[in-house]
């Protein structure tokens, strides 16, 4: 059975071919700024890699760019489009309409919208991409599989901000989280690695890139996560400012006289990393000129790591302790020198770096913690592909009979608000 895994951003579409019995990515790539004369189109398959200009005006034109892609006659996997079965799809979050991954009909669709402005930087873009990819594969079953999900049993104490209690549950003002599907792959490998049940362990999970969060995952169960009604608050990011005074924005609106859009603009796409830094947006431009001596890229980098130090200490305190520290995502996973920051002088949490090993430019899940740390420090490379594709296989109930594919649609789960 043939998996097509998609991810659409504001100005860009991910994209994965899996190969469900064997468990095989046969392509992976990306198209990224869609809609300028820049955009590209990289392509992973046969363990080489492509990249090249592209055509994509739409982020429709970049899907049929993709669809013809996968069955090039040089590199294609797939011999025609019509051999993907099912479509799995990455969606922020449903305001937790629903309580699981969910098959796509317009009803779903339609309660998706009513949440845009939750994450407005996300879900509109997640669902156009279904509408998408629903108008030309009309024929397979799609599955949106939510980031929110993860964060379903947060606790009201902790998912609830201190308003009156009936916007959190009339109007969903509360805390709904993000890299939901990124933290079920991460703490599920955290525990085969450990040989551990997840049930035992107390995990601090730091997905770490252009959009970052840290999750607290006590037993099982996500208790606390740094972002918060939409991917604005929490860790310095990208080009997010994170955690800020609500007050700042009305002094912005009064004093300043900028705009509800202007200032929801600044806060989203021109802070964080970028605004602080003035240079880049990218962890790796920002250190980079911090080596030659740029203030304020080393501000904007000693920044990002306060304030993951943080929310460390916060929720080692919340659950009581911490077992595990991990770390994954772009930054997480390949940024050593952060990481060692974020650790140093961490030794009364129980945490010891092996900085050999933390300097190492290993690949895969690994421990980077000293052998007498009492707290486990991991590298976990983020697959939520791989989550998404579980899911979707699960929710189009596929069954293989005398060797040959059988779909069998499941209902849709129930909806919870």
């Amino acid at each position: 059975m043939i998996v097509l895994v998609l991810n659409a951003g504001s100005s860009s579409l991910k994209y994965q071919v899996a190969q469900a019995e064997t468990a095989t990515v046969l392509m992976s790539g990306l198209v990224e700024r869609i809609g300028t004369p820049d955009a590209r189109m990289s392509v992973v398959t046969g363990g080489k890699r492509i990249s090249r200009t592209a055509n994509a005006p739409s982020h429709g034109a970049a899907l049929e760019l993709i669809f013809r892609t996968v069955v090039d006659s040089e590199i294609g996997v797939l011999g025609q489009v019509s051999e993907i079965d099912a479509v799995g799809h990455r969606v922020l979050h449903s305001g937790h309409a629903f309580d699981d991954s969910t098959l796509i009909t317009e009803e779903v669709l339609r309660e998706l919208e009513r949440h845009d402005d939750l994450a407005p930087l996300h879900n509109p873009y997640n669902v156009l991409g279904v509408r998408e990819a629903m108008r030309l594969l009309p024929d397979v079953p799609h599955v949106a599989v939510f980031d929110s999900t993860f964060f379903g049993k947060m606790p009201d104490h902790a998912a609830y901000y201190a308003l009156p209690v009936e916007y959190a549950e009339d109007q969903k003002v509360r805390r709904h989280g993000i890299h939901g599907t990124s933290y079920r792959y991460v703490t599920r490998e955290i525990a085969r690695l450990l040989d551990r049940p997840a049930e035992q362990l107390r995990m601090i999970v730091c997905h770490l890139g252009s959009g970052s969060s840290v999750t607290a995952v006590e037993h099982g169960t996500a208790v606390d996560t740094s972002a918060g009604l939409t991917p604005l608050e929490g860790l310095v990011m990208g080009t997010r400012s994170g955690d800020v005074d609500a007050g700042v924005v009305f002094f912005l609106i009064r004093r300043c006289g900028l705009g509800v859009d202007e200032v929801e603009a600044l806060l989203n796409r021109r802070s964080g990393m970028l605004g602080v830094s003035g240079v880049s947006n990218d962890m790796r431009d920002v250190l980079e000129h911090a080596e030659r001596g740029n203030e304020r890229c080393r501000l904007a980098a000693d920044m990002y790591v306060y304030r993951i130090k943080k929310y460390i200490g916060a929720y080692a305190a919340a659950m009581g302790g911490v077992d595990v520290l991990a770390f994954t995502g772009g930054i997480g996973e390949h940024a050593a020198v952060i990481r060692s920051s974020i650790c140093a002088d961490m030794t009364w949490l129980g945490i010891r770096l092996d900085e050999t090993s933390n300097a190492a430019g290993r690949s895969g899940i690994r421990r980077i913690s000293a052998h007498d740390s009492e707290t486990d420090v991991l590298v976990v490379p983020a697959d939520e592909e791989r989550i998404i594709v579980e899911d979707t296989l699960r929710l189009v109930g596929y069954t293989a009979d005398d060797g040959a594919a059988a779909l069998r649609v499941s209902k849709p789960p129930a909806r919870t608000g």
